[in-house]
């Protein structure tokens, strides 16, 4: 079975009198490792598919199974604890809470875990590590960049070492050079630690670092897109450091 698979998969909502579907019947497949891409218009479904894969909403019908867990059947708690213990959610507004600090906004997931004080700053320390913001640990969100932020935040998705990351317009806040960097470490992110990521976002520039691009419209999968070669996205650094293979006392 693949990590995510999506059979018949719909979604709809009442609205006045009026029933807005935006998703219908989508069947799709993601295997363990890919790095996936969802384009399509605005109101194509993009981000409901990425809610419904990650948890946070529930299908109106057809079956969702994600990492062998038919998700849709879960109790509104039993799916949060599952979301918490498989998925890292990376928002495009970064959603950081700016009274605390960096080391404290990536440590707040790791609180519904059972770890001790010192399991949860051996983690932390390696999330910043990987996301090459260890010096800006004390930095309140203000007093970082756009790019230092969602760092930040990509950080807080990974702290947990969960089994699937989900990127909504990731970059969609940034300037291009930190749009880049961005990309960048999801790519290595990916490459090197074997990531599972789904990213959903308008740009194409953005998509052509995935393996396979997913086009949606009204809800429905309309094209398939392998970018070309599958291999060094555009700005890729040859010279980057490598991501450490390890993960801080969690899996790889």
């Amino acid at each position: 079975m693949a990590l995510i698979e999506c059979r018949r998969l719909t979604r709809t909502y009442a609205k006045g009198a009026l029933t807005i579907t935006p998703l219908e019947e989508l069947d799709l497949d993601i295997e363990a490792g890919e790095f996936v891409a969802l384009m399509g218009p605005s109101g194509s479904g993009k981000t409901t598919l990425l809610n419904l894969i990650a948890g946070i909403d529930r299908p109106t019908s057809g079956t969702l199974h994600v990492a062998g867990v038919e998700t849709g059947s879960l109790s509104r708690s039993k799916r949060a604890a599952w979301r918490a213990a498989h998925v890292g959610y990376i928002f495009q507004l970064y959603n950081l809470i700016p009274t605390l600090t960096a080391y404290e906004n990536i440590e707040l997931p790791l609180l519904l875990h059972p770890l001790t004080r010192r399991e949860r700053h051996r983690k932390v320390a390696f999330a910043l590590e990987l996301v090459g913001l260890a010096d800006r640990h004390d930095h309140y969100p203000r007093q970082l960049s756009g790019g230092q932020e969602q760092r930040v935040a990509i950080a807080r998705a990974i702290v947990t070492d969960p089994t699937l990351l989900v990127a909504d317009e990731p970059t969609g806040d940034l300037d291009a050079a930190a749009a880049d960097s961005i990309m960048t470490l999801l790519s290595r992110l990916h490459v090197e630690l074997g990531k599972t990521i789904l990213l959903v976002t308008h740009d194409p520039q953005t998509a052509a670092w995935a393996d396979r691009v997913l086009h949606l419209d009204k809800g429905r999968l309309v094209a398939r897109h392998v970018p070309a070669g599958g291999a060094a996205p555009p700005g890729a650094s040859a010279d980057a450091a490598p991501v450490a293979s390890r993960a801080a006392g969690g899996r790889t």
